[in-house]
């Protein structure tokens, strides 16, 4: 049915389609953020010998994140008197809507995904470095100095990053020969999972991909304690929202890529597990990595600038160097 939409011409009938596809998608994301944040919350508390939410919803407090929502929504909406206005309201949607398109090409299934392009990797790879421009934006219009630097902050991490993040992913592409998601899955089901061939490019994909969310140890651009809230100190009500929800979203996104990346999607790990469908084999995978972002979140504490800096350029750098000269020979020598 999916095909048979894909290569028909376009109409109407179409677009409402993938329209209300997209929607009821949005609304997954949307449900996984929720009770994603209110785990977050009680795992944290479970780890440092709190309770945590108890309250709203329950004894789990089940509804804690949605009232959290609701007390957003109700929130004023204040625009400092200085701030650059068109900039200011523009920044947020800059800032969400990537983390929602690089969405579109993550196979979840065999037969599930939205965009089966032929360069997925370098598409998300693509997109996802425009919300950093958003964040640049929200920090020069707020007009405010420590939103300035938490986006200035937010640039020069993501350039640092996004280098070994990529270089991490070329020994993956050299051993799939593609940068199709589906082929890149499809080749761990010829040979094994790329975790165990390619351990270094995962290690460093995974705290590239750590420092690509912003999460802590790498929060630099919006450091509590050091510049109040960072890029998004002047923002209230639905806007900061949307500035959090981008970073949830992006925690979903980037804990899909890598189950696909190295974890074989959706593939089990043993062909007898195979009647398992693969939708279960995912989001077991996906959970997983989404457990180990927040454990690192509430595990070390912040990194100084200049050690965020020197990680990235004299540590991580040069191991996925490194990885990939290795990668190279271990092709030729067998894997030809």
């Amino acid at each position: 049915m999916i095909e048979g939409l894909l290569q028909s011409s376009p109409s109407l009938t179409n677009f409402l389609i993938f329209f209300g596809l997209a929607t009821a998608f949005l609304m997954v994301v949307l449900g996984f953020v929720t009770y994603g944040i209110l785990a977050e919350r009680k795992t944290m508390a479970f780890m440092q010998g709190r309770i945590g939410p108890n309250q709203v919803g329950g004894r789990w407090g089940l509804l804690q994140t949605i009232a959290d929502v609701l007390k957003l929504l109700l929130k004023e909406d204040t625009i400092p008197k200085l701030a650059d206005r068109p900039l200011f309201i523009l920044a947020p949607v800059i800032a969400f809507t990537p983390a929602f398109m690089v969405l579109a090409t993550i196979p979840f299934t065999e037969s599930f995904q939205f965009a089966d392009i032929g360069v997925g990797l370098l598409y998300y790879v693509a997109v996802s470095g425009i919300t950093t421009i958003g964040i640049v934006t929200g920090g020069w219009a707020s007009n405010n100095k420590y939103a300035l630097m938490g986006g200035m902050r937010a640039a020069a991490q993501m350039i640092s990053y996004e280098i070994p993040l990529v270089m991490s992913v070329i020994g993956v592409i050299l051993l799939s020969g593609s940068l199709n998601l589906n082929e890149i899955v499809a080749a761990q089901g010829e040979t094994m999972w790329f975790i165990l061939l390619q351990p270094v490019a995962f290690v460093v994909f995974f705290i590239a991909s750590v420092a690509e969310l912003n999460r802590t140890p790498f929060d630099l651009p919006e450091a509590e304690s050091e510049l109040v809230a960072g890029f998004h100190v002047e923002y209230s009500g639905f806007r900061w929202a949307f500035f959090m929800l981008a970073e949830y979203v992006y925690l979903f996104a980037m804990a899909a890529l890598t189950t696909v990346l190295f974890l074989g999607g959706w593939l089990p790990p043993f062909e007898f597990l195979s009647f398992i469908p693969g939708a279960i084999w995912f989001s077991l995978k996906f959970m997983f990595i989404v457990f180990l972002l927040m454990w690192i979140r509430y595990t070390f504490p912040r990194l100084r600038a200049d050690q965020l800096m020197e990680f990235g350029w004299k540590v991580l750098l040069p191991v996925a160097l490194g990885n990939i000269f290795f990668t190279a020979l271990m092709k030729e020598l067998f894997f030809r």
